[in-house]
């Protein structure tokens, strides 16, 4: 039941991506217009419906059905479509600049059960099972991907996972957003232990990674600290990153135990020594840069997404060096999770109208691009990929359409 209530009351939400009803701004005249806000605004406000490239009638019911199950209602629901499909039709608007080339990928998805939960951050855990994290339910999932079966594990409520991973012994943890926990769940037994934070300004766990030791590195973003938890003693230790307004957000950690984190607040990127916990701030040179998520290459170079500009950056460790490239659709394209994956750099431009997943050949700085789709549409947003640990897949999400995803490289020349 509490799934099926969220559900219905916050699924609309999660598909415009809205905020509260206190800035509520105004829609399109239109029949329905005030059906549309009474069920999406109960919780948020519509100004993403305003910034949408639209859709046809056919693809909203598609989009709203990965949201809300309103087949009990269906007056309401033919009501709500036709208002979407007359004042917001397809348009140009954000339209994104697709690079074509020679390699093809192959795509799979699968759609979570729980409607309007926001599915996102998939990763493998150590049997092979794809774990996600659903951020508006309350829900940490996993999907067997041979067989595609699902099970969804309950959290306490108001934890907000932002995101998952999974520990060295095969425990699930996850970043408690809005209850200010660091939290383990048991895949076995499904029973959740939190990790409270030690300091009542540390109100937002973020992004976490493990490092070699087990050590659990997460992010704090509006509370601009980075912490480190010891999983075996349960003992949680914090620092604050050197500038105000920094919002620590991606984390990574380098070959050497170095751990990197990106500045999603300023034109920054933070290195930590995992002994220590002392933070270097690296200046990136462009006011309006801003660094959501960043990945390491295999030579040690650190390789970032200035989602500020609409940029592709690269920063040596070892020489200072920092390069840019402009990414494909613009400055506005918004790039946001990036990974290093079969031999080049992959990220996706989350600003633009399909998002676009794009690969980037350092050998030849070159890029190529494809739309990401959500069943048989293209739409929501992808905030953070990771890579199988065959290293062979590209995990990936649709956070609007509730749907985990897998790519793989079927072939084409590429540079090694």
């Amino acid at each position: 039941m509490r799934r099926f209530m969220f559900a219905f009351v916050c699924g609309v939400v999660s598909l415009f991506g809205l905020q509260s009803r206190a800035g509520a701004q105004i829609l399109a005249e239109g029949n329905g217009r005030d059906l549309v806000e009474a069920v999406c605004t109960g919780c948020h406000n519509v100004r993403e419906i305003q910034r949408s490239s639209g859709y046809t009638r056919a693809h909203w019911n598609l989009l709203t059905a990965a949201m809300i199950d309103l087949s009990g209602d269906p007056e309401t629901h033919a009501a709500i479509l036709d208002y979407l499909a007359a004042a917001y039709p397809p348009s140009d608007n954000r339209r994104a600049t697709p690079v074509p080339g020679n390699l093809t990928l192959s795509f799979e998805e699968w759609l979570v059960p729980t409607l309007g939960q926001r599915a996102r951050d998939p990763v493998e855990g150590t049997d092979g099972a794809i774990w996600w994290a659903g951020q508006w339910a309350d829900i940490l999932g996993r999907i067997d991907p041979a067989t595609g079966a699902m099970t969804e594990y309950d959290l306490p409520a108001g934890a907000k996972p932002h995101s998952v991973d999974v520990g060295p012994d095969g425990s699930v943890w996850y970043t408690g957003n809005k209850n200010a926990t660091m939290g383990r769940l048991d895949p076995v037994s499904g029973a959740v232990t939190e990790f409270s934070m030690p300091d009542p300004a540390a109100r937002d766990p973020h992004t976490h990674v493990f490092d070699a030791n087990g050590m659990l590195w997460f992010s704090l973003q509006q509370s601009n600290m980075i912490g480190r938890l010891d999983p075996q003693t349960g003992e949680t230790k914090l620092v604050a990153a050197p500038s105000p307004g920094s919002k620590p957000y991606g984390v990574k950690i380098a070959a050497n135990g170095d751990v990197w984190v990106a500045c999603n607040g300023s034109n920054c990127l933070l290195k930590l020594d995992p002994v220590t916990m002392e933070v270097t701030e690296i200046k990136l040179p462009e006011q309006g840069t801003t660094v959501r998520r960043l990945d390491i290459a295999p030579d040690g170079r650190i390789w970032w997404v200035n989602s500020g500009l609409g940029r592709l950056g690269v920063y040596d460790p070892e020489t200072a060096e920092i390069r840019e490239w402009p990414s494909p659709s613009g400055p506005a394209s918004h790039p946001y999770a990036i990974a290093w994956f079969d031999g080049a750099v992959w990220y996706n431009e989350s600003g633009v109208r399909p998002d676009m997943l794009v690969r980037f050949d350092p050998a030849s700085e070159s890029f190529q691009s494809w739309p990401i789709s959500s069943g048989d549409l293209y739409a929501g947003i992808l905030r953070h990929m990771r890579v199988s640990r065959d290293g062979q897949s590209l995990l990936i999400h649709q956070t609007a359409s509730n749907r985990i995803g897998r790519v793989r490289v079927n072939g084409g020349a590429r540079t090694q």
